[in-house]
């Protein structure tokens, strides 16, 4: 659909690059934009006089969508459609945001968290047009959709009904999470701006790795997304086996945040977002390739979507460093030294630094725990050994006579489960 782009600023210059490339990630095509300066206006967003220049523009552009990046209210979007040439729509950020995520959804719980979204963004609209209705205004409603009486309590009703699902499934996906901790592997998320490059660095992690192996031990391993140039390629989760040393790794990669989102919407992918805030660590990546001040904005952005609710430690990655000369990268490490200390710089593309990145891992994540066990010698205690060289770091194995002893550092709750596997060795033995 051909379709306008406008956005409105309190003060400076307005910058319409993202909404473009929202934009035509949704499908659109760009035939124009448009940009004013001043105090939000409580009818229009826009100035009137504005408003009138924008229809104006979308009938000269035979464009069907006028697409604004502000946060418009109900009412806003109403009077600003009443003002547009017949059949255009009112398109504001959320809704195109949504409209990708609806494109790119794949999985169960994608879809259900972008119908909780939509249910979330619409229900004020859906009050807006039960007031609009009670005051005989004309249906249509002007970018709001048509009025049907019943549709407010639906949508309750459907938010509800998708929250108890969603609920079930995240306590499938904890049970997942603790079962993958007990098979002695860290979860490693990465978390950052959208287009910051996580998709290819993932890959470059567990390049020589095939998802398959150990798949008795996680059988739930996705492929990988692929590595586009293109907004929310990643949209739901997708885990593989990362190679960082000595350490069994599981690394997720997530949706890409973006700038200016209302809470209901994070809130609706808390789900997604799950394999971020209940990480071992989370590794925030973000593309070193551009303007300083963008890179303080997204990184602010990201900070703020985890804050409170995150449980890890978390290490700035500073992407993309082939597209940045020493100089550069090091007055912006410099400039974000408060919200990046002591960053991994790396590109995910050529592998640069990809090693310093892996030891970086292996550093941040929690400590193992040293275990020696005595074991009586036979068969069961060899299928324990075995297990232990799968789940553990095993730094001595000794045989003396009927014993063996062994030697190895793990997880915590590796070293739980050794332990009463060997109480069990030994309970028979005894017997």
């Amino acid at each position: 659909m051909r379709a306008i782009v406008a956005k409105r600023v309190d003060r400076g210059d307005a910058d319409l690059d993202e909404i473009t490339d929202l934009a035509r990630a949704a499908g659109h095509e760009v035939v124009g934009e448009l940009t004013q300066t001043r105090e939000e206006d409580a009818a229009y967003g826009f100035g009137e006089g504005k408003v009138e220049e924008l229809a104006a523009l979308a009938a000269e552009r035979d464009a069907g969508a006028v697409i604004v990046d502000n946060r418009l209210g109900p009412y806003q979007t109403y009077n600003i459609g009443s003002k547009l040439p017949d059949g255009a729509e009112v398109v504001d950020r959320f809704t195109l945001i949504l409209d990708i995520f609806g494109q790119r959804a794949q999985t169960r719980t994608a879809q259900l968290q972008v119908e909780l979204a939509e249910l979330r963004y619409e229900l004020p609209r859906a009050e807006a047009k039960t007031s609009l209705a009670k005051r005989d205004e004309r249906p249509g409603f002007m970018g709001l959709g048509e009025y049907d009486e019943s549709r407010e309590r639906d949508i309750k009703n459907q938010i509800a009904d998708i929250k108890r699902e969603l609920e079930g499934l995240a306590e499938k996906e904890e049970a997942r999470r603790e079962q993958r901790r007990e098979s002695g592997f860290d979860l490693v998320a990465l978390a950052g701006y959208t287009n910051a490059g996580k998709s290819t660095l993932m890959r470059r992690l567990a390049e020589d790795l095939d998802v398959t192996e150990n798949e008795d031990r996680h059988p739930d391993l996705d492929t990988t997304a692929e590595s586009e140039d293109r907004l929310f390629t990643t949209l739901g989760t997708t885990t593989r086996r990362a190679d960082t040393g000595r350490r069994d790794v599981l690394l997720t990669d997530t949706v890409g945040f973006v700038s200016d989102l209302p809470h209901w919407l994070v809130e609706s992918f808390e789900s997604t977002l799950g394999s971020v805030y209940h990480a071992d660590l989370v590794l925030l990546v973000v593309d070193a390739s551009e303007p300083v001040e963008e890179m303080r904005e997204k990184l602010v952005t990201c900070h703020d979507t985890l804050y409170e609710r995150n449980e890890a430690p978390i290490v700035t990655v500073l992407n993309k460093v082939d597209r940045v000369d020493d100089e550069e990268f090091a007055e912006k490490r410099e400039a974000l030294s408060a919200l990046a200390p002591n960053p991994v710089a790396v590109s995910g593309l050529t592998g640069e630094r990809v090693d310093d990145l892996r030891d970086r891992i292996e550093a941040e994540l929690p400590d193992w725990q040293f275990e020696r066990l005595v074991l009586p010698m036979g068969d069961d205690t060899m299928s324990l050994v075995s297990w232990v060289h799968d789940h553990a770091n095993v730094e001595a194995e000794e045989y003396e006579g009927e014993q063996m002893v062994l030697e190895f550092e793990a997880p915590p709750s590796v070293v739980e489960r050794a332990r009463a596997k060997a109480g069990n060795l030994t309970a028979v033995e005894s017997v």
